[in-house]
């Protein structure tokens, strides 16, 4: 295919490269001259293992070339690849100028009848908020081109996973191809981009291409500052903090796995509260400033009030509690989130009724029952005997549990308001219905 890559940064050099050296002719873009210059003379404008030689072998066979004319780069391409920066701005926000730029210069040199033959498409590898593409830069495009996006000229996103000092043996082993498609023709095509490279290959709607990059830096940052922590407490505490992290990284059922990596509600339980508890207090008598593992109770707790406020925002009064345990196909009510998110509608006056096959008051033994009569003493009142009695009882529902006989009893369309809180294995078709609200969205 021929390319067109505007900006030879690392992203863009890399790309550009790397693309050339796949078969596609390709042509590199900057405003900056000195660059365009180093990579005409076959020379990299970055930094890099292996791009040196890679650049030299590309331009040397007439593979790659650059320019600083948007106008004759577009002209000889059929897909333009955006990877401009998107630098932060003083307040944290993200600066899309460059984005914006280079959207209306393509458009513009579009709009001029520059591309021949065929639809042109535009795939930005830039990392954006979701919303970007097509809430800021679609609209600038249409604008420029004067006609519609995913018509008249296609329009994909593609984030990269590229590491820098390793970003050419990332490129060619990627942990995964992300495609955010407005169109099927648009993701067609950059999945024509890089066939042959292994990896998974994600088809997905532009904001989740859009999101997906966010997900990955954000856990990437967590999970270091999360080692970094640890590893902190552990010598503050005597304790080899590589051999924790060594017993930690060995287990993939748990640890490093999709395990707890599912939108939903809040934890609880008898083990994970008391045990952050405990290990914050730790660091804190030691003197250890932990600010992640500090923040993860008060996390959820945060996220547990989004469901009261999901109730709040319906207007109804009479609201109804499927599931009370902390986990399915138990009676242990120590912590569980959904006897704190009870005991906040009920102490805000929300009359309540509650139905969890599991757990009946004469069955609640020691801990257990000692923890129910403090937090939610009203309990014996509140609970039903059934899933009717609670639906026929609610004008709000709140789903916390995937009992069968729950899910089964639900309704669609007219009825209570559904508040789910654990992503109902029809929450697509639900999320159309009027009544439905999603906490796990």
């Amino acid at each position: 295919m021929r390319v067109s890559v505007f900006g030879l940064g690392y992203v863009g050099c890399v790309s550009a490269a790397c693309l050339a050296s796949m078969g596609h002719e390709v042509i590199g873009v900057d405003v900056n001259q000195v660059k365009v210059d180093l990579v005409n003379d076959g020379k990299a404008p970055v930094v890099e293992e292996r791009i040196g030689e890679l650049i030299a072998e590309v331009v040397r066979t007439g593979a790659l070339r650059a320019t600083g004319d948007v106008r004759e780069a577009v002209m000889g391409s059929e897909v333009s690849l955006v990877c401009v920066g998107t630098p932060s701005e003083p307040n944290g926000s993200l600066c899309t100028t460059y984005l914006e730029r280079v959207t209306e210069q393509i458009g513009a040199a579009l709009a001029e009848g520059a591309e021949q033959g065929g639809r042109h498409t535009v795939v930005f590898r830039s990392t954006m908020l979701p919303g970007t593409c097509l809430n800021l830069l679609v609209p600038i495009l249409e604008k420029y081109v004067g006609g519609t996006a995913g018509v008249d000229v296609g329009v994909a996103v593609n984030p990269e996973f590229l590491r820098e000092g390793t970003s050419v043996r990332d490129f060619f082993d990627p942990p995964k191809t992300v495609i955010g498609e407005l169109d099927p023709a648009s993701g067609d095509t950059v999945t024509a981009l890089y066939d042959g490279l292994p990896g998974e290959v994600f088809r997905v709607p532009v904001p989740t291409a859009e999101a997906i990059k966010y997900a990955d830096n954000a856990f990437h940052g967590l999970k270091i500052g999360f080692a970094n922590e640890l590893g902190a407490v552990c010598q503050a505490l005597g304790v080899d903090s590589h051999q924790v992290m060594d017993v930690f990284l060995a287990d993939r059922k748990l640890n490093i796995s999709p395990a707890y990596l599912r939108p939903g509600f809040a934890f609880g339980g008898s083990c994970l509260p008391k045990d952050l508890r405990s290990l914050v207090h730790a660091a804190r008598r030691a003197d250890v400033s932990v600010p992640i593992l500090s923040h993860v109770l008060p996390s959820n707790s945060d996220h547990l009030q989004r469901a009261v406020e999901l109730v709040e925002r319906t207007g109804k009064r009479r609201a109804g509690l499927f599931g009370l345990s902390f986990k399915p196909g138990t009676d242990d009510l120590r912590e569980s989130p959904l006897v704190e998110l009870a005991e906040r509608l009920f102490g805000k006056g929300y009359d309540l009724k509650i139905y969890d096959a599991n757990v009946s008051l004469s069955r609640l033994l020691g801990a257990n029952r000692e923890y129910i009569e403090t937090r939610l003493p009203h309990l014996a009142q509140l609970l039903a005997d059934s899933v009717d009695e609670v639906l026929e009882h609610a004008e709000v529902c709140l789903v916390g549990t995937r009992d069968p006989a729950v899910l089964s009893a639900l309704p669609h369309g007219d009825g209570p308001v559904i508040v789910d809180l654990i992503r109902l294995p029809d929450a697509e078709a639900r999320r159309a219905e009027p009544g439905y609200v999603g906490l796990a969205w």
